[in-house]
């Protein structure tokens, strides 16, 4: 199912009653395409779950219209849309069985919809096998690990075959390794159903996983759309750099002059063509090599050891951070003592971004 937002706003009365409105969600435009898992990637309280909620018919908009293929919903209520909810804190029914939840959904449909009671458990069985829960059918939710618990309510929002599956930060309350295992189980099962699957989360390692397309939002806005890795290479602003990525870029202040890229008292790049200006200058952790006889040189603070590669972690008199951090090879070799180190970039790695308006240039 295609989803459109066309011209989307959500605004919330101040408490103070002399305070401007909270804009939520601002002026939200895109297209949703069939069958895709899309990530809704941001700081809290970016707008991402009003977005989702306004998509469900949980909350009603200011303004604009959300569309499902060509059916105008806005006005729907949440149950006459077909939407799947999942959300960060399962609210599983604690005194049913897993197949009594699952099977919830189904006990309200009317009409030619309606099923009977073999019809409800054969395909409570069938979704249950869908995430792999087919084996729990008669224990309760307190019986049940994090993650189980997740599944059940992944299949109790299937089992009705949705048009749309929402999903609010559904793996937050799991652990490390729990997260994991379950975000490449949404992936399989998003893909085994082919249903259109809108994803919220503020982990940018979850969203650029799974995701077919992400959407970067803050205060409402959204700031980039496109495919994970695209937007990891292409940032449009300092924001969208600095979010994305795990360390996070190194940002500089630094310069344009003379058709080279400058930082403090050094030309660390050539940039012929651009006119002289103050930048930010933004190099991704990765794009450090350490060269002897390399145009930017950082004070050594120390370097730890990842397995495959190592951190080298320094520091520069024009950073913005705490620290550097730089992902480099771990066949690289560094003395105990070595009190600076030089490096020479990789092009495609740094970016610059224009020091008033931030973006990118």
């Amino acid at each position: 199912m295609k989803v459109v937002l066309e011209n989307l706003t959500k605004r919330f009365p101040s408490r103070n009653k002399k305070g401007e409105d909270v804009i939520a969600v601002n002026d939200f435009n895109f297209e949703i395409p069939d069958g895709q898992l899309i990530g809704l990637l941001g700081p809290s309280g970016c707008g991402k779950s009003t977005t989702l909620n306004l998509i469900s018919g949980l909350e009603e908009p200011t303004s604009g219209k959300v569309w499902f293929g060509d059916e105008d919903v806005t006005r729907l209520p949440p149950e006459a849309r077909g939407v799947g909810l999942v959300f960060q804190n399962y609210a599983l029914y604690p005194h049913l069985t897993v197949e009594e939840n699952i099977i919830f959904p189904l006990q309200n449909l009317k009409g030619d919809r309606k099923m009977t009671k073999e019809e409800m458990h054969r395909k409570a069985l069938e979704t249950a096998k869908l995430v792999q829960i087919d084996g729990l059918m008669e224990r309760k939710p307190k019986e049940l690990s994090g993650g189980q618990q997740q599944r059940v309510a992944i299949a109790r929002a299937l089992v009705k075959i949705p048009r749309v599956l929402l999903l609010d930060e559904p793996l937050s309350n799991l652990d490390a390794r729990l997260r994991l295992q379950t975000r490449e189980e949404l992936r399989r099962i998003q893909r085994e159903t082919g249903v259109t699957t809108i994803f919220v989360t503020h982990d940018q390692e979850e969203a650029m996983s799974i995701s077919d397309l992400i959407i970067v939002m803050k205060d409402g806005k959204v700031h980039q759309i496109g495919k994970p890795q695209e937007v990891y290479d292409e940032p449009v602003n300092l924001f969208v750099a600095q979010f994305l990525g795990t360390p996070q870029i190194n940002v500089f202040e630094g310069e344009i002059r003379n058709g080279k890229v400058r930082i403090g008292e050094e030309d660390v790049l050539d940039a012929e063509g651009r006119e002289d200006r103050k930048v930010w200058v933004g190099i991704r952790p990765e794009g450090f090599i350490p060269d002897e006889q390399g145009p930017l040189t950082c004070r050594m603070d120390r370097v730890e050891v990842m397995g495959r590669d190592v951190s080298v972690v320094s520091t520069h008199e024009k950073m913005t951070g705490k620290c550097i951090r730089s992902i480099v090879s771990s066949e690289n070799r560094f003395a105990p003592d070595q009190e600076t180190v030089r490096f020479r970039l990789k092009p495609h790695k740094v970016f610059l971004f224009d020091r008033e308006s931030e973006e990118r240039v």
